[in-house]
């Protein structure tokens, strides 16, 4: 197949191919096993789809997923799952695969109506996939830009503040319970883990797409800046003095939340305008950094709601 041919929904054929996929405890193989139903003697197929994992796009697609430098580099990153589509702006989306397969599902048809996309082999589709269980779809998108300023709102503004968080699953979470929570955005340090890791992006469930975020270079600088123009900030920190739920939250405020072993640095805790602490039974000291940074979100949505 030509790279650059593409397809529109309602000229390609569906095929009736069940999509499976399974990784090897060995991970023998770059760790799939990949198992699918031919597509049968359908007049044009082979040369309408993408059968090879030589081929150039899935080079790309396998390159992006792996490296955070291929991805800043294209200003690109990689959304899988049909809902991860489905909620990607449309004006973002550069490119669409979807596994032969998919194209059988219900609903294949609306979701890709009026799009244009290229139709991968379930093999070859199942080997560039990052996930357990493919669904047969991803997208290449485009990464979102924000300055500073988007991340506020005056008094109603509602941050969190990442030092070195370093799980994508954990900033995932935290960037979609943000949005649910209502914070305006995310300020992070460099040193936090790639906003636009698979893992992350995945983590997200569709929040990457709408809660705006900044990564800094003076995380330090940008906290007493913020302080400055009136935000209140807070850390949740094991000297913390007093109870979370004891702060008035009212006007505009930040929560520093810290690396998930090491906590927040002594520096970035030091410009905190209060210590926190959320308080715990047992021998458990602290809580995984993604359930601390909910907690207070939603104590601060609870006051402002």
């Amino acid at each position: 197949m030509n790279p650059k041919q593409k397809m529109k929904a309602g000229t390609v054929t569906f095929v009736h191919s069940p999509f499976f996929c399974v990784r090897s405890v060995a991970h023998v193989v770059r760790g799939f096993f990949c198992r699918a139903e031919p597509a049968g003697n359908i007049p044009g197929m082979e040369e309408q789809m993408i059968t090879s994992s030589s081929n150039q796009q899935i080079k790309n697609i396998a390159a992006l997923i792996k490296r955070a430098k291929e991805r800043r580099a294209r200003g690109l990153f990689v959304a899988e799952g049909r809902k991860m589509f489905e909620e990607a702006p449309r004006e973002w989306v550069e490119n669409i695969y979807v596994a032969e397969s998919f194209l059988s599902e219900p609903g294949a048809e609306r979701l890709l109506a009026g799009r244009e996309y290229e139709t991968v082999s379930d093999a070859v589709f199942c080997g560039v996939s990052d996930t357990q269980t493919p669904q047969g779809i991803l997208c290449l998108v485009r990464m979102p830009h924000y300055e500073r300023r988007e991340l506020l709102s005056g008094a109603r503004t509602r941050l969190l503040i990442l030092e070195s968080i370093q799980d994508p699953g954990n900033l995932g979470t935290m960037l979609r319970t943000g949005e649910g929570a209502g914070i305006t955005g995310i300020l992070m340090n460099q040193t936090t883990a790639d906003l636009f890791n698979p893992k992350t992006i995945r983590a997200t469930m569709g929040s990457i797409y709408r809660v705006p975020f900044y990564v800094t270079d003076d995380l330090a600088g940008d906290i007493s800046k913020l302080k400055a123009n009136g935000v209140r900030v807070y850390a949740a920190h094991l000297r913390g003095m007093r109870r979370y739920d004891e702060e008035d939250y009212a006007g505009a405020t930040a929560f520093l939340i810290g690396n998930e072993g090491n906590g927040l640095s002594d520096e970035i805790a030091g410009l905190a305008d209060t210590l926190i602490r959320i308080p715990m039974e047992g021998q458990v000291e602290s809580l995984n950094a993604a359930v601390s940074a909910a907690i207070l979100m939603y104590e601060a949505k609870r006051q402002c709601t």
